[in-house]
């Protein structure tokens, strides 16, 4: 097992061009509103509190996540603190649902709240879901806003349609307003998908860019150019799904299902990952602490944002994230090929 030392505080670091700070571990929410499980509001509170207390000032939230329900949650959590960064996103409208309100399994949600959401990208739009998401949210201000699931991976065909009114229907003039007026400190885009980045780098100025499972142990592809890119314009990237939702937290050795990028892991997958298992136990490295260790040696990664849905999980990530992972288990991976050369790693000067 590597070796823990937990640190008394977490470490900050900047997004963008901006004064706003983010701990390089953050919390994702999406877990709070339900995600394939219930999760009651005490089990919400007690893991919020326990990120805060940790040191873990960055809460990312969406109405997305659980229909409204994820929001509603970490409000009443931080309401009343300060210091606590907090992002959500735009892109969907929540629509009351009187189909809804029951516990049936929706988007990977298992939430009772009776909405259902409609993709408006608009410039109206946007202007409604910020004031949307300060209301569920019970806070006057957002620090900053993502852009949800834009892109032709999650639109297909509508993609086009959706992209337009972003950019020539003024969402993009809206995300701006709001950040000059000082409603918002900062905006980007939330996606699992780099080609959209780069095509809304070249619209407008981007903050911040939450990027879920495109820059993790197993998938590099964001650094033939959207991680340089960002670089050069001082755009922050936020990692998401780090553990590429699920594989590189259970491994393949425990005999459960084994999941990548939302669905049942390829051979192909599960033989990379436990390739990459080999090495890490000849080190006595935990998987799950190289998948965030990896991620935050990039320069442009301001924070990592696993999912925690209980106090216990908080725990458990703040063990690996203070995991102290000796410098050859990443020369070893890389010259296994495992990772790419070009990759930053811990300890590596840049």
């Amino acid at each position: 097992m590597s070796h823990i030392a937990i640190p008394a505080s977490l470490p900050t670091r900047r997004i963008g061009a901006t004064a706003i700070t983010v701990s390089e571990l953050g919390f994702g929410a999406a877990t709070l509103g339900n995600l394939y499980q219930p999760v009651s509001d005490d089990e919400a509170r007690s893991a919020i509190s326990a990120a805060l207390d940790a040191g873990m000032t960055y809460i990312d939230t969406a109405p997305h996540y659980g229909r409204g329900l994820s929001e509603r949650r970490v409000g009443d959590a931080l309401r009343g603190r300060t210091g606590v960064t907090i992002s959500s996103k735009v892109g969907r409208l929540l629509r009351p649902w009187r189909g809804g309100g029951d516990t049936a399994i929706r988007d990977g949600f298992v939430s009772p709240m009776p909405f259902r959401a409609q993709y408006d990208y608009s410039h109206d739009a946007i202007l409604r879901s910020c004031e949307d998401s300060l209301q569920r949210l019970g806070l006057a201000h957002i620090d900053i806003v993502y852009v949800h699931d834009i892109g032709a991976l999650t639109h297909g065909a509508d993609d086009g349609r959706h992209w337009q009114a972003l950019t020539a229907g003024g969402g993009f003039r809206a995300l701006a307003r709001l950040r000059d007026e000082g409603v918002i400190g900062a905006f980007g885009l939330g996606v699992n998908e780099v080609a959209v980045c780069e095509r809304a780098m070249a619209e407008t100025r981007l903050d911040v860019i939450l990027l879920a499972g495109r820059y993790t142990l197993l998938d590099q592809s964001a650094l033939d150019g959207l991680l340089p890119a960002c670089l050069a314009q001082q755009t922050s990237i936020v990692i998401g799904g780090p553990y590429n939702s699920g594989i590189l937290a259970t491994g393949t050795r425990g005999g459960g299902a084994m999941h990548y990028d939302y669905a049942p892991a390829s051979a192909a997958v599960i033989a990379r990952v436990a390739a990459i298992e080999t090495i890490a136990q000849a080190f006595g490295v935990d998987l799950p602490a190289a998948a965030l260790a990896f991620v935050l040696a990039h320069p442009a990664v301001a924070s990592v944002i696993p999912g925690m849905g209980s106090a216990r999980r908080v725990a458990q990530t703040l063990a690996l994230h203070a995991a102290l992972i000796p410098t050859e288990f990443w020369m070893a991976l890389r010259e296994a090929g495992l990772i790419r050369p070009d990759a930053p790693v811990p300890g590596e000067i840049q």
